[in-house]
């Protein structure tokens, strides 16, 4: 069994950890003995995560951000500081979809506030949590930034999400760098198709169509990507660094086409 014992009393940020992706790493985080702010504008929705942890004995508490203002992100970081006296690492996780329409169809404010959910709070996320970190002197810092497969591979009418997210790995690779000597690692992951809240009530038959476009032929689950989260927040990865990881079942690998089996006695 892979020992993760080395993030037990660690203490992180989880942003737009009140549903989805986010609020799967900060359960299973604290399931595995770390100390979680979440971090959302939705406070039922973060207060809900919160109670949940805490009635299984684990320890967290919810902080309204709106993940776009400086001075959110710095009242988030300087809250964590005073809640528990440290910070080891932050996922920047907060982020929007935006898709359905070519380039021309778009507007400037579809633009702006598409980068400012999706890049800018990752900047400042970033940029605070980092310099909270390094004042905390934590031995084994991390960063882990939520980006997408779309932003290894771009897809019709995903303009504006594929250019933030390409934005995020961006930024990833040049913040590893920046701080690899400083015993921060910054990684990002990249989920797929992952049934999430976003897709709400949509029909089963659109839902399929997605299934199509995957090699694993299903979608993922938010567990599945918490599960690499705790992984690169753990002393397991230190060496792990400025890498970009799709959990996507295979999608970034490449076009799926109709192949024909030989030997169909396998099938």
């Amino acid at each position: 069994m892979i020992d993760f014992t080395s993030v037990r009393d660690k203490v992180a940020i989880v942003t737009g950890g009140a549903s989805g992706i986010g609020r799967a790493i900060s359960k299973l985080y604290c399931d595995n003995g770390m100390k979680i702010v979440v971090a959302d504008i939705n406070e039922v929705l973060g207060i809900e995560v919160v109670n949940e942890i805490q009635a299984t004995g684990n320890e967290a508490v919810f902080f309204r951000t709106d993940v776009t203002s400086e001075t959110d992100v710095k009242a988030l970081v300087n809250f964590a500081i005073e809640t528990y006296g440290t910070l080891d690492g932050i996922v920047n996780n907060a982020g929007i979809g935006m898709g359905g329409a070519p380039v021309h169809e778009l507007t400037i404010d579809d633009f702006e506030k598409i980068s400012n959910i999706n890049l800018k709070s990752v900047f400042l996320g970033t940029k605070y949590g980092v310099e909270a970190i390094l004042k905390s002197k934590a031995s084994a810092g991390f960063i882990i930034n939520i980006a997408s497969n779309a932003g290894l591979m771009p897809q019709t009418g995903l303009n504006l999400y594929s250019t933030t997210k390409h934005g995020v790995i961006g930024l990833t690779k040049s913040s590893a760098l920046d701080y690899a000597s400083h015993n921060i690692t910054v990684n990002a992951i990249c989920p797929g198709y992952t049934r999430t809240e976003i897709f709400g009530d949509a029909p089963i038959n659109l839902l399929e169509r997605y299934i199509e476009g995957c090699p694993s032929g299903r979608m993922g689950k938010p567990e599945e990507i918490a599960y690499l989260s705790l992984f690169l927040a753990s002393e397991l990865a230190r060496y792990v660094n400025g890498a970009i990881i799709p959990v996507d079942g295979g999608m970034a690998a490449g076009l799926k086409a109709p192949i024909r089996w030989k030997n169909t006695e396998l099938l």
